[in-house]
């Protein structure tokens, strides 16, 4: 039996549904600003909607192959947390934390579910323990 058989039908509808909130909820944020845009961005500004537009059209392939762009959730699992511990926890605790970074705290919150829908007994067996590639 394939490792990937082992993962249950509802945990890939699962994944597949993190995939679904994703491209709903960016595509409804993104896609209206790419569109009706006028002029050039700003380089940072272009850089993060690049990046979000690139995110956004792997969790639709990811819709189809749940399992095999799984880094694409967890690398936003890794970035998001690392980003609320680095960044808002320290700000929070200080009592310095203004309404912009609460309210990309909030946005960023949202991660929060990614663990409850990755399958991590695959990624462990997968990333983990499974004979890495070769390097020569």
């Amino acid at each position: 039996m394939r490792l990937a058989d082992k993962v249950t039908l509802l945990r890939l509808y699962l994944l597949r549904g993190g995939y679904l909130l994703v491209v709903v909820g960016l595509g409804i944020k993104i896609w209206p600003e790419v569109i009706n845009r006028s002029g050039s961005w700003e380089l940072m500004d272009g850089v993060v909607q690049c990046m979000l537009l690139a995110f956004w059209a792997l969790c639709v392939l990811g819709l189809r192959y749940p399992l095999q762009m799984l880094p694409v959730l967890m690398w936003e699992l890794a970035w998001k947390s690392v980003w609320l511990i680095l960044v808002a926890l320290p700000i929070w605790a200080s009592g310095h934390m203004d309404a912009p970074t609460m309210e990309m705290a909030i946005t960023i919150l949202w991660v929060v579910i990614f663990p409850f829908l990755i399958p991590w007994r695959f990624v462990f067996a997968n990333y983990v323990m499974k004979r890495a590639d070769r390097w020569v």
